[in-house]
């Protein structure tokens, strides 16, 4: 990737922390670094004064980009690392990490002791981390000490041993830094009461022991205790300036999918972390077509089952923002409302959010945006790698819409030198096919469309569309055949997934570039055809649910039903509407009618 095609690719880039992957032309991952500033960091890949050999000969390999954004520098850390070891790219064979990382210990013993540690055992004990260095890990138990004074000492305080009287308090108790449970000075629940505000602290819950204190310091404050109420005070501001963890997921979370979602029109955004030994391993970031307007709940299982499959996950629990059907009993399903998976399933929405804010910033890059030569010279290279015989300025698309068989309704969209043009637009709604049968639809709707273009004698289009695969190509084909204009126009398929362009007859398809502007006109035509489908679909769901409510009202029929529809378009407004206004329309013994049902 030189400096011109960088360029092209920088203002996509967050000012965010996060991780940063390069792809070779073979899409092999081959460097994975991490940035307090992503735009900044991978920039500096590509500026001019660059002497180091290595990063040259990286740069020259750089094909894509990918980015993962993380909370903090701290997370891109943790994320950096657990990626190098899972796919070990080339070109990080240098970055070693040697020791493991510490944790803070609370031990699983009577009056448990909190100290730090490279090695995790399973005793039993807990473990809060890992972080990111040695004098992180030590900061944080010199915090500890100074909010609450447990034991530093290795003594076995065994409730016998203690009550016969075994210890002697050590300097620790006279230095005010340990209570002295060796001698039975605290009690037991004392001390736990303390180790469970730990355990709220390291987890990033302050609010409890904040209220606490406060709580200190209004009772002492009261019965004029002003010295230890600055002593709590001191406490408070102690706390204050603590910062809280910085993992990327708490440890004991083990292997775990998580999935956010976002719904922007008749597309989905779904983002996908996969969680492996306390780290997130993989992010991705997906987006599904809604054939008509399926929800969220819908949406999310067929691309959780989707993502899993490719990834060949055996997660055993699935983090979602809503509670979901997923057909494997096995898999436990989790919407979490607090704590550390709430935090990893907002990790992921933030990481959706910025994917949809990058697909809507190349949704504006429309062609009525572009000049009439910016629009000629995209619609030639669209003749060119479609191999047509002259410049598709006419190019009309088709689609199908039906939920489970009912209201089957069809979308034509015609976009003229590159733009819309929407007196040229069709709807259909399918009379002779029964349920869902794409392909006889197809035929159909293509049959209908350019019968009636040949009997009025209208240009026909230079490519015509068809959004679906083959199946639904060859058929609209059969039409074509049918009406005797195969060589006067040109029918492509596009494939819903891939977003590749077929011809009937060829093996091969045509890929084009993801961010090329032939595809992003491509797209336009199709999401296009989308909406006018998904709109003509709702707007039929919607009329022959207020014509079959009207048609239930005994003593009105259809023709009835069908000119209340047409005059006031929904129930609420008959029922609202005059009498004397109802009877001009249909009659006064209609209209009694009417009136005592919707009562």
């Amino acid at each position: 990737m030189n400096q011109i095609e960088f360029s092209q690719l920088s203002s996509k880039i967050p000012v965010l922390p996060g991780i940063y992957k390069y792809f070779d032309s073979t899409n092999k991952l081959i460097y994975v670094g991490k940035a307090k500033n992503l735009k900044k960091r991978v920039s500096s890949y590509f500026n001019k004064n660059i002497s180091n050999q290595k990063t040259i000969e990286l740069v020259k390999k750089i094909n894509a980009i990918e980015f993962t954004i993380v909370d903090t520098e701290e997370d891109a850390f943790f994320l950096e690392s657990s990626l190098i070891k899972e796919y070990q790219p080339h070109y990080n064979i240098n970055l070693k990490d040697g020791k493991g990382y510490p944790y803070v210990v609370i031990k699983n013993e009577d009056f448990s002791r909190v100290f730090f540690s490279r090695k995790k055992i399973n005793d039993g004990s807990q473990y809060f981390g890992p972080y990111s260095s040695i004098s992180n890990a030590k900061e944080i138990i010199e915090f500890v000490k100074q909010m609450f004074p447990f034991r530093t000492c290795t003594l076995n305080l065994s409730p016998n041993k203690i009550n016969k009287n075994k210890f002697k308090v050590c300097l620790e108790y006279h230095l005010g830094n340990c209570k002295g449970p060796c001698e039975g000075f605290q009690s037991i629940e004392e001390y736990n009461e303390g180790l469970s505000q730990l355990k709220s602290l390291l987890k990033g819950n302050l609010q409890p022991l904040l209220t606490d204190l406060k709580n200190k310091i209004k009772e002492h404050s009261s019965n004029l205790e002003f010295e230890k109420a600055a002593f709590f005070q001191n406490k408070i501001n102690l706390l204050s300036a603590y910062q809280a963890k910085s993992t990327v997921v708490n440890t004991k979370i083990a292997e775990t999918d998580i999935f956010s979602i976002v719904e922007e029109g008749n597309l989905a955004y779904i983002n996908y972390l996969s969680v492996n030994n306390g780290s997130v391993v993989r992010t991705k970031t997906i987006f599904v077509e809604k054939k008509l307007d399926e929800t969220a709940e819908q949406v999310l299982p067929f691309a959780i089952a989707q993502l899993r499959d490719n990834f060949e996950s055996n997660a055993k629990e699935i983090i979602v923002p809503f509670d979901i059907k997923y057909p494997d009993k096995e898999i436990k399903i989790t919407v979490p409302k607090s704590g550390d998976k709430k935090k990893l399933l907002e990790l992921s929405q933030k990481n959706v959010n910025f994917f949809l804010t990058e697909i809507a910033h190349q949704k504006r890059l429309h062609l009525e945006d572009k000049n009439d030569e910016e629009r000629e010279k995209l619609l030639t290279e669209l003749q060119i790698n479609l191999r047509l015989l002259k410049i598709p300025r006419h190019i009309e698309c088709f689609d199908n819409s039906n939920l489970q068989g009912s209201n089957a309704v069809a979308a034509m969209v015609c976009f003229k030198d590159g733009i819309p043009s929407k007196n040229d637009y069709r709807r259909f709604k399918i009379k002779t096919v029964v349920g869902i049968d794409d392909f006889s639809s197809m035929k159909e709707i293509v049959y209908r469309r350019y019968y009636r273009a040949l009997k009025e004698s209208e240009a026909l289009p230079d490519l015509i569309i068809i959004d679906g695969g083959k199946g639904q190509l060859n058929a609209a084909l059969e039409s074509i055949d049918e009406l005797g204009i195969r060589g006067k126009v040109t029918l492509v398929g596009l494939a819903k997934n891939k977003e590749e362009i077929f011809f009937a007859n060829d093996k091969e398809s045509i890929l084009f570039d993801w961010n090329s502007d032939i595809l992003k006109l491509i797209r336009r035509i199709r999401d296009e055809v989308h909406r006018f489908g998904i709109t003509f679909h709702r707007n039929t769901r919607s009329n022959n649910a207020i014509k079959n409510e009207l048609e239930s009202i005994p003593g009105i029929g259809t023709s009835t039903a069908d000119l209340l529809l047409k005059k006031f378009k929904s129930v609420k407004k008959i029922k609202a509407t005059a009498e004397n206004e109802l009877i001009e329309l249909v009659g006064k013994s209609k209209t009694e009618l009417i009136k005592k049902y919707l009562k």
